[in-house]
């Protein structure tokens, strides 16, 4: 399995134009049959197109250049050259792409398919045939084919998850998504256990499906480095509904829940404001009744809906997916946009 790698740079390249030719019509009974070079023909371009079948960008940050065709030279008897083959580079879904020179957004492929030429081939040369004028009936030269574009592309993926989970390390956030869904990410008990995000397709009854991640575990300081830092963070922007969740086997419940969305407002302070509820989790462990009760009381004046789960036993985790369930179809849209540079 590829490793998750949601960054790489590459350089693409379209391919050269092809030169016009320089050509004559000779027949035996029209020995100046004027000129007939054709056309060369144009560079292939470089197009980047989404795709589900690709989930990582580990392949682009190994392989990092492409280059599409060069377009075929022209011909004698006003025989243009082939156009240069274009070059399909897939990306997952999710990916935005910025030009690494300027930090220009390029494009955002956020739908399967999805394609933006992101390097044009150069225009083919054209044949001496297009220079002869009244007073030059034999013009010997003819036009070089134009190079290709070239550029330097930084590519970013953001996974596309209607609900996304932040916690600290440790929270039961991949359990939950495990609980929830189909998916297997990697459990321990000890922090950082998960070191990428997780994605899975929650499926239920007379629902529509809607996916979750869960984002490697915040720490107080995040924003400055400390743990994993905030690198994955990026992976919420995109979600139209927050999840955080508390461990109930911790002594400070709501304390936790502040340091975490302190991490969240130092990152981007505009994500505070989108949808989102609390999950107490481990709710099957000793003491976690009084943490829930704490976490409650300091909910409910601020209209913050609270779930109790137990990702280990199942505890609540089926009345939390059709709550979700429900508050996605009352929020309604697709995901959010990229905001700005990251």
């Amino acid at each position: 399995m590829a490793r998750f790698i949601d960054e790489a740079v590459i350089e693409v390249a379209g391919g050269d134009g092809g030169r016009g030719c320089v050509s004559f019509l000779r027949l035996r009974f029209k020995p100046r049959g004027g000129p007939d070079g054709g056309d060369g023909g144009r560079g292939g371009n470089v197009i980047l197109r989404a795709s589900n079948r690709v989930v990582t960008l580990a392949d682009h940050s190994y392989f990092r250049h492409f280059r599409a065709g060069r377009g075929q030279h022209g011909m004698g008897s006003d025989r243009n050259g082939r156009a240069g083959e274009d070059r399909i580079v897939e990306v997952p879904v999710g990916t935005v792409v910025y030009d690494a020179a300027t930090g220009e957004l390029v494009a955002d492929l956020v739908h399967e398919g999805q394609e933006v030429v992101v390097a044009r081939g150069g225009r083919g040369g054209r044949g001496n045939k297009h220079f002869a004028t009244p007073t030059n009936r034999a013009p010997r030269y003819a036009e070089p084919g134009e190079p290709g574009e070239k550029r330097v592309l930084r590519l970013e993926l953001k996974l596309l998850a209607d609900v996304g989970l932040v916690g600290l390390p440790n929270a039961g956030k991949s359990s939950l998504v495990a609980a929830m869904t189909r998916a297997r990410p990697k459990i321990a008990d000890y922090p950082f256990t998960t070191l990428h995000p997780n994605l899975g397709v929650v499926a239920l009854e007379g629902a529509e499906p809607y996916t979750v991640a869960d984002i490697p575990g915040l720490v107080a300081g995040a924003h400055k480095g400390a743990g994993l830092g905030i690198k994955f963070l990026k992976h919420i922007e995109r979600t139209r509904l927050f999840v955080y969740v508390v461990d109930l086997s911790r002594p400070e419940p709501v304390q936790d829940l502040l340091t975490v969305q302190a991490e969240v407002r130092a990152y981007r302070p505009e994500l505070l404001e989108r949808p989102w509820v609390v999950v107490g989790n481990k709710i099957d462990l000793p003491g976690s009744q009084q943490a829930l009760e704490e976490l409650k009381q300091w909910a409910g004046p601020r209209g913050v809906k609270v779930f109790a789960t137990s990702a280990l036993t199942g505890k609540g985790v089926g009345t939390l997916a059709r709550a979700l369930a429900s508050m996605l179809e009352e929020i309604g849209g697709g995901p959010a946009q990229p905001q700005g540079d990251s």
